[in-house]
């Protein structure tokens, strides 16, 4: 006996293959979105992370450029104070140089020889003043070559005055000033040597 199956067999098939597309399209949507929020959630925390690290070097850099400013103000606080203190210890050596200058010129200074005015500009020296002779300016610049706080006398003009209906030669000269701490290191050093001195004598 022959069967015959009167189903509608292809519109079933074709029912079929349209629910299977239909769930593959429904499961590639779901996979699609589940991708796309799964990126933009990466993405997110990454630029969430960024942004903290940003804000953090930020304030890191805010507390660099506080501390820069710091150290600049320190800087030229210190840089105030070396000039000070070096411009009092240029006062005191300057002070104590004068005194040498002074103490030097009134045992240097031979009879007959008078200053009228000194100038002082740091180690130089310029001296005026008159003479009764031609052979005391002579005689005060070899005194002056003689000294241990002076050195290099240059005589700039010599000329004649009448002081008091007397003649006299009125005189200008330099010179320069040896620093108190060159001498004491020169006076050192020779006290260093004297004994070497001695030694060989004997």
């Amino acid at each position: 006996m022959i069967r015959i199956n009167l189903l509608p067999h292809r519109e079933q098939k074709r029912a079929a293959r349209q629910h299977e597309l239909i769930f593959m399209a429904s499961a590639t949507s779901v996979l699609g979105l589940l991708i796309v929020f799964m990126v933009h959630t990466i993405l997110g925390t990454q630029i969430e992370n960024q942004g903290a690290r940003n804000n953090f070097l930020e304030t890191e850099i805010k507390k660099l450029d506080n501390q820069i400013a710091e150290i600049k103000i320190l800087k030229e606080q210190t840089q105030a104070m070396l000039a000070r203190k070096q411009v009092v210890e240029t006062l005191q050596s300057n002070r104590s140089a004068v005194v040498y200058l002074l103490d030097q010129l009134v045992r240097q200074l031979p009879d007959g020889v008078y200053l009228k005015a000194v100038k002082q500009s740091g180690n130089s020296i310029s001296l005026q003043g008159y003479a009764q002779s031609n052979a005391r300016v002579a005689t005060l610049m070899r005194s002056l070559e003689a000294s241990p706080w002076l050195q290099s006398p240059n005589l700039i003009e010599v000329k004649a005055a009448t002081i008091n209906n007397l003649r006299a030669s009125e005189f200008s000269l330099d010179l320069k000033l040896v620093p108190p701490e060159v001498t004491a290191d020169k006076d050192k050093g020779e006290g260093r040597t004297k004994p070497k001195d001695i030694r060989a004598y004997k």
